[in-house]
């Protein structure tokens, strides 16, 4: 317990502590899973004292399998941004603490990182699980949509948003997905599924999407196409595909996440869900918009503004269901590619994690775009599995594999064959 305070005061993964814990079988959920004893804030100040009297799903079954939970990880408010810098606490990556550990679960990705052994859940409404894992050198996985109950997930997103596990081994991955995976009553998301079956499925074939590396940063299009050589070298047959839709997704994403923010956010207005410290003898419409204003961060009410302008007359045909029927044509795509290559397999970040000052100076639009590979498989509810995949400078860099509803079984397959074949770095970590 000791280490994990100590260090957190140099990377801030941790928006709170346990102040007791088992050592053995220790993870951590992020603030925006709801457990007994801890806040659950989806790193907003809107949310802050708020402490449920229940533990969701997925925390109730880790406890049931004798695990500890060691903490709330910090991450973006209500997972709004890529970068993790606009929730509570600011967690810096262990390779470099001057640099981001990407978003929005960018504290479990650090808890990851740090903590050998350590698994760590996390939530991902547009890649949110393989962005982070990637700028921290650690495995990401982000299960079928439905396949992990949301039961106790605090909601940005309806449609998107499943919750990951992130860890420093495959191993990891393996051991802990078929206990939080199943139906849940709880859960209208939650559905009926095949069984888990770990160790099946073997990778024996990728698609790479044509052109996928032409934007990328130079260090990461070296390290994909060693990547590619190495994995010919494991005998696994490379095809370059072509998927037409695939360039619609970041754009019908970016539509249906906003405007899901601004209608599952409209519960917070300081009357019911939230604080609740607004002065009551205001008119109805200013309170509610002073409050909104005070606690939401700047991110938020730019998505909440934009996804009520996504549902104004006319432009919720044009815009909204449109944006649905894109996202039809995406998965299609996917699973026509799927039906002769086991996954998809594209670099998970197009450049190495960013400094702070860097990001400072990114435009919105260049934020958003960093997640144009991570984005789609979660945007068509597809499982998909982030894995180091070379070095630059110090720093990690990730590719991500994306297999057909119900896969997990490839991709884990695919993680531990790649670890047993590339030499995956640690970070040197102290307090």
């Amino acid at each position: 317990m000791t280490a994990y305070a100590d260090l957190n005061k140099k990377y801030h993964m941790f928006s709170e502590v346990a102040d007791s814990f088992n050592d053995d079988s220790v993870f951590s959920v992020s603030d925006d899973i709801s457990a007994k004893g801890f806040q659950a804030t989806a790193g907003s100040r809107i949310l802050e004292g708020y402490r449920p009297v229940f533990d969701a799903t997925v925390v109730s079954k880790m406890k049931g399998h004798g695990c500890s939970l060691a903490g709330k990880t910090n991450m973006d408010e209500f997972g709004s941004n890529a970068f993790c810098t606009t929730g509570l606490g600011i967690p810096r990556n262990p390779f470099d603490p001057e640099r981001s550990c990407g978003g929005s679960s960018g504290g479990a990705s650090c808890a990851a990182s740090v903590f050998d052994g350590h698994i760590a859940l996390g939530t991902s409404a547009g890649g949110s699980v393989s962005s982070p894992a990637a700028f921290c050198g650690v495995f990401g996985l982000t299960p079928t949509h439905g396949r992990v109950s949301r039961h106790g997930l605090i909601d940005s997103t309806s449609s998107m948003g499943p919750i990951g596990l992130l860890a420093s081994r495959s191993s990891i991955l393996k051991k802990y997905l078929p206990i939080i995976s199943g139906k849940d009553k709880n859960d209208p998301v939650s559905m009926v599924q095949p069984d888990l079956k770990i160790g099946g499925r073997k990778l024996k074939s990728v698609a790479v999407p044509k052109g996928i590396t032409d934007d990328v940063s130079v260090p990461v299009r070296a390290a994909f196409e060693n990547s590619l050589k190495k994995l010919k070298s494991m005998s696994v047959d490379i095809d370059i595909v072509e998927i037409r839709n695939l360039k619609y997704a970041m754009p019908a994403h970016y539509i249906l996440c906003v405007t899901e923010t601004a209608l599952n956010l409209a519960r917070y207005c300081g009357m019911r869900c939230g604080r609740q410290d607004g002065d009551l003898t205001m008119p109805f419409d200013e309170y509610f918009r002073s409050f909104r204003t005070k606690y939401f961060g700047n991110e938020v009410k730019l998505r909440t503004i934009m996804g009520t302008y996504m549902t104004i007359g006319k432009n919720r045909s044009d815009l909204y269901l449109r944006s649905l029927g894109v996202r039809q044509l995406v998965i299609d795509d996917y699973r026509e590619v799927l039906r002769t290559c086991d996954a998809v397999l594209t670099p998970t970040m197009p450049f190495i994690a960013p400094k702070f000052d860097e990001i400072g100076k990114m435009s919105s639009a260049g934020s958003y775009s960093a997640g144009v590979f991570a984005i789609p498989p979660v945007f068509c509810g597809l499982p998909c599995l982030s894995v180091p995949c070379g070095y630059h400078d110090g720093m990690p860099i990730g590719m991500q594999f994306v297999s057909d509803r119900w896969g997990e079984d490839v991709l884990l397959s695919a993680a531990d064959a790649w670890e047993r074949a590339f030499d995956i770095e640690r970070p040197e970590v102290s307090s």
